[in-house]
């Protein structure tokens, strides 16, 4: 492919590509190998391309996936591309990100930057896309989320948490809640608990293959956590860990969970075991986005009306419970599509749903 005076277009390798993820200020676990390879095996294509510099070492570059969707081919890049911050380096990573999605048939690539409304980076990147007039989309990751600050003490962190969640944590502990860390036999508990829950709340769930290719293909940086309760599982949590952030993705309850406050105890240890990994901070996963934007808002009266419009999103009921660990909100900058075929890309936006 295409060369520059300085860099060259290459793919890397699984260990030189997952290097400069766990390396780079806004790598993710979504750019991560295993979770191409998670995606690999449920219908996506997952491709990898790379800027490098005289030396051979990466200094740009994103993993992408592919699928087809309604007679359409899209392009997906989850919390990435991981860019150079020079436009020259960055703008060589998009012609041959381009490319790819012409060979794909694509219509359009979706890029997600793992970049928070509030970092200096960010108006650099906006300007960025600005300039290339690429239509700015929804995320498909969730926008708004909490982070939690791990690298204060485990005490500090625990009073950081709300009175409510403490004295949870407590009541679950003084119930006789234990909490132990599963293994490969345990993920169809996971899966029955998951079961329920998705039937009590109405949420959809993923099938128990992809939950159990997710705990292989990250290991040792996942974790299953059972929360057992007179001999019985009664919560369980599947999180994970890259190089910065622990990250909350999957979690279910029993009513009987529910009532003993297993998942604020589960969710504590999640938080525990993510800081004793290295880990500066813990990933809540998600809020409703108006929450994030009154974080951000330009006035009081703006604030509260979005506050107010919070209260009628679905996630409202996950927000209470996750704003009770501490922690901040934030949000990122939003998604946006380069387009690869025009006439299509009304059309396929709509399949994509913003």
């Amino acid at each position: 492919m295409g060369t520059g005076m300085r860099w060259f277009i290459g793919i890397p390798d699984q260990v030189q590509w997952d290097a400069f993820v766990a390396a780079h200020p806004h790598g993710n676990l979504l750019q991560a190998s295993p979770w191409g390879r998670l995606k690999e095996r449920f219908g996506w294509h997952c491709h990898r391309l790379a800027v490098f510099d005289s030396m051979g070492t990466p200094v740009a570059g994103c993993q992408v996936l592919f699928r087809r969707a309604y007679g359409l081919a899209f392009g997906y890049v989850p919390r990435g591309p991981l860019l150079a911050g020079d436009p020259a380096i960055d703008d060589q990573l998009i012609r041959a990100l381009r490319w790819l999605g012409w060979r794909m048939a694509a219509v359009l690539i979706r890029l997600e930057p793992n970049v928070l409304l509030d970092e200096p980076h960010a108006t650099t990147l906006m300007d960025w896309v600005h300039r290339h007039r690429w239509p700015i989309a929804e995320t498909i990751q969730p926008r708004s989320t909490i982070l939690v600050d791990l690298q204060p003490t485990e005490e500090a962190l625990f009073a950081a948490c709300s009175k409510g969640h403490r004295a949870d944590i407590r009541r679950a502990e003084r119930l006789g809640v234990t909490v132990r860390v599963g293994d490969e036999t345990d993920l169809t508990t996971f899966y029955t608990i998951m079961q329920a829950t998705g039937s009590r709340a109405s949420f959809a769930i993923h099938s128990p293959a992809y939950y159990t290719a997710a705990w292989r293909l990250h290991q040792p940086h996942a974790r299953l956590l059972i929360a057992e309760h007179d001999g019985e599982p009664v919560a369980a949590h599947l999180v994970f860990a890259d190089t910065r952030y622990g990250r909350y993705l999957y979690s279910g309850a029993t009513d009987a969970g529910l009532r003993s406050g297993a998942n604020h105890l589960l969710e504590w240890h999640a938080m525990r075991w993510a800081r004793a990994l290295g880990c500066i901070g813990y990933d809540l996963w998600g809020i409703p986005d108006a929450l994030g934007q009154a974080a951000y808002a330009p006035d009081e009266q703006t604030r509260l009306a979005l506050e107010q419009a919070a209260h009628h999103d679905p996630l409202i009921g996950v927000y209470r419970f996750k704003k009770g660990f501490g922690g901040r909100i934030v949000r990122f900058v939003p998604a946006f599509d380069v387009v690869l075929m025009p006439p299509l890309y009304a059309l396929a936006r709509r399949v994509l749903g913003g």
